[in-house]
């Protein structure tokens, strides 16, 4: 799984891929590539995300740094931590602490009520108990999937009329990475090594060129 703590990009003109790592690095390479004649298309790709991100290239490479400085935020905040922040401006009376809990409605049938109010700790504690066992449970299939849905986002802006696409498609919602391999195999380079980058979380090389 990509960290989405710190988010990263990657851009491409057309097939080839002319920058990876922070925004200003991509920001950069793009205004420059769309300079170039002939024009091909330039996209910007969140390496967490795998969807295409609006970078304006207005100014001089100066105004273009200082605009994006201080770079985009996290993709995702810690809720508890949103929260965290919001109760430090309010103040805290007498009682038990908050634990950075969210109150929402949960519908359940009689029973599910009756079985959890009779577990140690009650509904609350009891929930809770098994939600974390059942996320510790399916971590790794979790991931698969958000990594297979973030190449897909990628694989259908740059490859969705290249030949293979639509098995290519199934066969990465499979998590079947040699067939997966075998049709892309004609794709270009630098698509076919990003796309396996997305889909299957590895160091992806970058050229001295392109180092952030």
């Amino acid at each position: 799984m990509i960290d989405t703590a710190s988010p990263t990009y990657t851009s491409f003109n057309g097939h080839q891929r002319i920058a990876s790592g922070r925004l200003t690095v991509n920001a950069l390479a793009v205004k420059h590539a769309l300079a170039l004649e002939p024009p091909n298309p330039v996209l910007t790709f969140c390496d967490q995300t795998g969807q295409v991100v609006d970078i304006d290239t207005r100014g001089s490479d100066a105004e273009i740094c200082a605009r994006l400085a201080p770079e985009q935020t996290p993709l995702q905040e810690n809720a508890s931590t949103l929260i965290a922040t919001a109760e430090t401006a309010e103040p805290r009376g007498r009682g038990r602490p908050k634990l950075g809990v969210v109150s929402r409605e949960v519908t359940l049938l009689p029973r599910h009520w009756d079985w959890l109010a009779a577990q140690p700790g009650g509904a609350s504690v009891t929930l809770r108990k098994l939600l974390d066992e059942a996320r510790r449970a399916n971590l790794g299939r979790d991931q698969q999937r958000q990594a297979s849905t973030c190449a897909y986002h990628f694989m259908s802006a740059m490859a969705g009329d290249m030949a293979g696409f639509e098995e290519a498609s199934r066969a990465l919602f499979a998590n079947d990475a040699p067939k997966l391999r075998q049709l892309t195999a004609a794709w270009p380079d630098d698509v076919r090594d990003y796309l396996s980058y997305l889909a299957y979380p590895q160091p992806l090389t970058v050229a001295p060129s392109l180092a952030p």
